[in-house]
């Protein structure tokens, strides 16, 4: 585990401190009901899904809230199978032409063959991310209670549990602070020295132990197939007495615990594994050792609401907010109206990603930080096909533009790693990456050919560069990460080939995610490829460098096999018209340049987007709930937001169904599930809905371009569009009211409402006022 530099979090805390109090007006109108976000829960968690996320963006838990027994399961960002390994095929590049002649010959089976015994990774498989332990709490004489409720307070990061016993509140507190990196569990009763409970760490690893101090109590782990292990520390303070017996700690006669936990593995990154657990955990410890409960709170408070206040999102309350959570799922999935929830939605998104995703941290897995299993499902990994890029989908515009640091991290490690793989692959100079990425950074094609060869994870990874330049408008950002969007353009320019059928230029081979095999050429390889090479070219012009390069990709772009129109009025998904109308298969690949890409619109490309639409259409409205939180983005682009809506509808349905069957929607935590859990779907969702009310892919900001009729009336303060600029506006019965507009960086821009449009030119740090009909105001 990298430790992180103080000196940063405290400039970082400034800062965002600063633009927070910079602009954080809202609409008058609506001041007064400045939404409370909880998730409330009237009973314990039953199962790992209906238990309460926490985290610091690397260290998180889950929190049950039992009453006899307090479970918290943890787990470190860290904690991995496997060692470092380089998982390219060394020679692999010897068949690739043989394996694209065969595709372009028709003879599929032979090519996936082929390809499946001579070009995938070594070894074929990556590994697992890890759970680390478990922290348990057993309380004597708790069986019976009364009065209980257990919440996560979106608005300053806290999971508590409160209850009755006999004629004493009992209350516990848990958090996890990024300030002090660490986990805090703090546990009061109202009655004097009537708190009495024994607490150990366990772990469900096969090789485990555990030592117990005077007051502290350390669990070291060593992960199955892999060279990493854990160490963590549970540290009481207490007013009670503190004994220690049979491989727990005893606390009796106390009014009041507070403990401490902290965590840490030998990983420093993908190549080095020489980091000591075993001194990183005390000297955590030892820095909160003469700190109380009350300011490790504090210091944790400030630091998550300097990101968490930035934002508000309101569609009005109902009169349902303070239900149970896991009702109103319920409640919603028979009348989806409870507008509130929509919000609550959004901001938990926001919350799930300042606590799996902080500077310095790693990026958020297909489940977050979070995961309670061995081998958890898709190991609980970075699947670049579409998952791990939704989730940093709506990042930038609810205004947590430096919680996607980590996933540029990721990708300066990838174009390590990638580079060997263009080389040994395809005989190619850049990087390239394939459909799934664990802790080791491997870049190799995994699994089987059919799916795991796909061309295009580096394109759609670099968007990301490309997308974050757009809204903050930092150059410097811009010229420090730009090597890796060139390089990743170098890579296609050399692996694109002629396509001896049609003379294009074409990705082969790959494949349209998940569906159809090993293919020459699919469509969404190609809009990939090229909004990367136009961004590259943007990128170059901006920094006035390299432009030497970036000519010889403008002449390409032309070239690379163009979007079609089948023969049922459909976005073709392949070069050939193969599209069948009745597969209602979850990726719907081919629509990227809609989502999250701009090729095709209303406005350059409408008959295409007239197509896309129509692929949507035969897809169908089911799907697993990542797959409904794309369709919802869709739809949103499509400026048909009561269809968007209707998927939001299912998208926050239980997923766990009365007759046992599981399927997408939300489960009781407000985690999404495929099934099984995947975090995606949480952000995805939070990002169409961010769609509805405000676009800005193409040049201009759009207020309320596919508001669905449930969402009547609402504002939002602190939404961010690109071109640097940040927006509070309301709306009333479906009319735009107001709008506030902060230019970050200054320069032109261009507001949309409707049939009204005006332009104007900003200057940095100045607020402009306009009414709903896009007048100025003073």
């Amino acid at each position: 585990m990298k430790t992180l530099n103080n000196t940063y979090i405290i400039k970082s805390l400034l800062l965002v401190l600063g633009l927070t109090l910079m602009f954080c007006a809202k609409p008058k109108d609506f001041s007064e009901q400045k939404d409370d976000f909880k998730l409330v829960y009237t009973e314990p968690a039953e199962k790992w899904t209906d238990a309460l996320p926490i985290g610091n963006g690397s260290l998180g838990a889950m929190v049950f809230g039992g009453v006899a027994q307090e479970h918290i399961q943890f787990n470190e960002e860290t904690l991995w199978r496997g060692q470092p390994h380089d998982y390219a095929h060394e020679g692999a590049g010897e068949y690739l032409a043989e394996i694209r002649q065969l595709l372009t010959e028709g003879k599929s089976r032979e090519a996936h063959k082929l390809a499946q015994e001579e070009f995938m990774s070594e070894p074929l498989k990556q590994v697992h991310y890890q759970p680390f332990g478990d922290i348990y709490i057993d309380f004597k004489n708790h069986e019976n209670y009364t009065n209980y409720k257990r919440e996560l307070n979106l608005n300053d990061a806290i999971s508590s549990v409160s209850y009755t016993v006999d004629d004493a509140n009992y209350t516990r507190e848990i958090l996890s602070s990024f300030p002090d990196q660490i986990i805090a569990i703090n546990l009061t009763v109202s009655k004097e020295k009537a708190l009495n409970f024994d607490v150990w760490l366990d772990a469900i690893h096969d090789d485990k132990s555990v030592v117990t101090s005077n007051d502290s109590q350390t669990l070291v782990v060593k992960v199955k197939g892999g060279v990493l292990r854990g160490v963590s520390t549970l540290k009481i303070k207490t007013d009670g007495s503190v004994t220690s017996a049979n491989g727990t700690l005893q606390i009796t006669n106390a009014s009041k615990a507070t403990m401490f936990l902290s965590a840490a593995t030998n990983y420093i990154d993908f190549s080095d594994v020489s980091g000591n657990p075993e001194t990183i955990v005390p000297e955590t410890l030892s820095k909160v050792e003469n700190t109380n409960y009350k300011k490790i709170k504090l210091n944790h408070i400030q630091d998550y609401q300097a990101l968490y206040n930035r934002f508000e999102i309101s569609f009005g309350d109902n009169g349902k907010s303070n239900n149970p959570t896991n009702q109103r799922i319920l409640d919603f999935s028979k009348t989806p109206d409870d507008p509130h929830l929509v919000a609550l939605y959004v901001e938990y998104a926001r919350y799930l990603t300042i606590s799996s995703s902080r500077p310095g941290t790693k990026p958020a897995t297909l489940q977050g930080i979070w995961n309670d299993k061995l081998t958890p499902p898709w190991f609980s990994s970075y699947t670049t096909n579409i998952n791990l890029e939704m989730n940093y989908w709506p990042v930038e515009m609810y205004n947590l533009s430096e919680c996607h640091e980590p996933l540029f991290d990721l990708i300066e490690d990838l174009s390590i790693t990638g580079a060997k793989v263009a080389k040994e692959h395809y005989n190619a100079d850049g990087w390239i990456v394939h459909h799934n990425i664990d802790i080791w950074r491997g870049a190799a094609p995994v699994n089987a050919s059919h799916h795991g060869i796909w061309l295009g994870g580096a394109a759609w990874l670099s968007t990301h560069i490309w997308e974050h330049y757009l809204y903050t408008q930092d150059k410097a950002f811009l010229e420090k990460r730009y090597p890796l969007m060139r390089n990743a353009a170098v890579f296609y320019s050399q692996f694109l080939y002629e396509d001896p059928n049609t003379g294009y230029l074409i990705s082969s081979p790959s494949n349209s995610p998940e569906i159809g095999g090993l293919v020459a050429g699919p469509t969404m390889d190609h809009q990939l490829i090229r909004a990367l090479f136009r961004s590259t070219i943007e990128a170059s012009k901006i920094l006035g460098a390299d432009q030497e390069f970036t000519s010889s990709l403008q002449p390409m772009i032309s070239k690379i096999a163009p979007n079609k129109i089948g023969k049922h009025g459909q976005l073709q998904e392949w070069m050939e018209d193969k599209d069948d109308p009745e597969n209602h298969h979850r990726h719907v690949s081919h629509l990227w340049a809609v989502h999250p890409g701009n090729e095709i619109n209303y406005e350059d490309t409408p008959d295409l987007m007239k197509a896309a639409k129509q692929s949507l259409e035969y897809r169908g409205d089911n799907g697993t709930g990542w797959s409904l939180a794309w369709k919802i983005n869709f739809w949103s682009r499509f400026k048909d937001g009561n269809h968007a809506y209707k998927l939001l509808h299912k998208l926050l349905s239980p997923a766990e169904k009365p007759d046992g069957k599981v399927g997408g929607g939300s489960y009781p935590n407000l985690f999404d599930a495929h099934p099984p859990f995947q975090i995606d779907g949480n952000f995805g969702g939070a990002s169409g809905i961010l769609e509805m009310i405000l676009q800005s892919h193409l040049g201009k900001i759009e207020l309320l371009p596919a508001l669905p009729d449930a969402l009547p009336r609402g504002y939002v303060s602190g939404i961010v569009a690109r071109g640097g600029f940040e927006l509070n506006f309301s709306w009333e019965n479906s009319e735009l009211k107001d709008v506030e507009i902060l230019s970050k960086q200054g320069g032109k821009c261009t507001l949309s409402y409707r049939d009204k449009h005006i332009e104007f030119n900003t200057s940095k740090g100045k607020t402009y006022k306009f009414d709903g009909n896009l007048n100025s105001k003073p």
